[in-house]
This record gives structure tokens, C-alpha cells and sequence, in this order.
């Protein structure tokens, strides 16, 4: 096993994974990068309690949500991995922008921003590594009424 290998692996698969909302590409990423069931604890930023998932389910949750944003935008930083044979813990920053469309903020504020952390898992499948849990940490939101997609 290589580990400047995989922490390339790992980190490219923060890109993969934020590209699956920013490019609203939810057929062919999200099997390259989550494993099917997906744990999911996105507590700090939704009303929801953290939970196992199949993938298909989490995939078409994401799409309605990310549906009613113009545009979206995750910069996921500062990487820091812990490789223990075929898992991983991956810590890392993020900051996610989220602006509806003109006409769906109605004159008032148009983005909804989330700041903190995602403190991740990971585990080696025979396709690569994929991210087994995802939790998001939020230690700042503007305009929070914004998550649900309307203003």
C-alpha cells in the first residue's frame, strides 16, 4: 500500500464528492464515491438525526435539495488524514455556498452560506476508496431560512 496514494485518493474524493452537488451530477459520482449503505449526520445544519442510508435513497434527497439553487459551491481544505490499513478518517475544512435564483429570493438575500468541518469516513472497496460517513460540522450559517431552497 502506498499512502501518498491514497491521501491523493482520499483528497481527490472530497473534489468528486462536492462536485456531485456543485455539478448536480447525481447518476455516475456518487457510486465512485460513497459506499451504498451511506451514514449520514448533517445534525448541525438540519432538523434531522443522524442515520444509515441506501445510497439511491440519498442520491434522490440530494437532488430535490440541491434542485432549487442556481448555483452552488464547496471548497473543501486542509486535509487530515489517518490511514489504518483499509479505513480512514479524513478532518477537513469547508465553506458551501448555496444562491437561489433572482426570481426565487424575491429581492431579499439570495445565498445561504455554511462554514465548519467535515469529519469523514472512508474505507477501500476493490473500485477505490469511497466515504462510508459523511459529517458536517457547521460552525457558521448565514441566512440559514435559505436551506430549505426558498427565501
Amino acid at each position: 500500500m502506498d499512502v501518498l496514494a491514497d491521501r491523493a485518493e482520499l483528497i481527490e474524493l472530497f473534489g468528486l464528492y462536492a462536485d456531485i452537488a456543485d455539478l448536480k451530477e447525481f447518476t455516475e459520482l456518487p457510486g465512485r464515491v460513497l459506499t451504498d449503505p451511506i451514514t449520514l449526520d448533517f445534525a448541525s445544519v438540519a432538523d434531522i438525526p443522524p442515520m444509515t442510508v441506501p445510497l439511491a435513497g440519498y442520491v434522490e434527497n440530494l437532488r430535490a435539495a440541491f434542485a432549487p439553487y442556481a448555483a452552488t459551491h464547496h471548497v473543501i481544505t486542509g486535509h487530515v488524514i489517518k490511514i489504518d490499513g483499509d479505513r480512514a478518517t479524513i478532518h477537513a475544512h469547508v465553506r458551501a455556498e448555496h444562491w437561489l435564483p433572482e426570481e426565487a429570493a424575491a429581492g431579499g438575500p439570495d445565498r445561504w452560506l455554511v462554514v465548519g468541518f467535515y469529519d469523514n469516513e472512508a474505507v477501500r472497496t476493490p473500485g477505490g476508496w469511497r466515504l462510508s460517513r459523511v459529517k458536517l460540522t457547521a460552525t457558521h450559517q448565514e441566512n440559514p431560512h435559505l436551506s430549505s431552497g426558498r427565501s
